[in-house]
């Protein structure tokens, strides 16, 4: 599952290497809507590097997966960014969230076609 979200990055930390093969970054962007939100992200192995090109203050773009698991009875939840990119003028700024299945997608009720009432039942 893929999601899309633009925001401001706000801070990037060094690269840690878990163990002897694996190596993750995090980074964190704020979203500019009315109460901004502060986002951490990760990223592993060979993207650690994709967040070099972008400098603490500068519009980006974040593709990323939510990704999910389970250890000793407690649970993880991890954003997993594949590509980051500097937001052109071209691309809108709005709230920044493009995120499949979110709340503010589903349709009003002013979207619902107009019912038909059949008024022949028995009760």
């Amino acid at each position: 599952m893929s999601f899309e979200i633009q925001g401001t990055l706000h801070k990037k930390y060094d690269t840690e290497s878990k163990s002897a093969s694996f190596q993750a970054r995090e980074f964190v962007i704020v979203t500019q809507e009315t109460y901004p939100q502060y986002i951490k992200f990760q990223l592993t192995q060979e993207r650690c590097d994709m967040i070099d090109a972008h400098q603490e203050g500068e519009q980006i773009k974040v593709s990323f997966d939510l990704r999910g698991r389970e250890w000793s009875g407690k649970y993880f939840t991890n954003l997993n960014a594949w590509r980051v990119e500097k937001v052109t003028e071209e691309q809108p700024k709005g709230t920044g969230s493009s995120m499949p299945g979110a709340l503010n997608n589903f349709p009003s009720a002013s979207d619902a076609p107009a019912m038909e009432y059949n008024d022949d039942l028995p009760f």
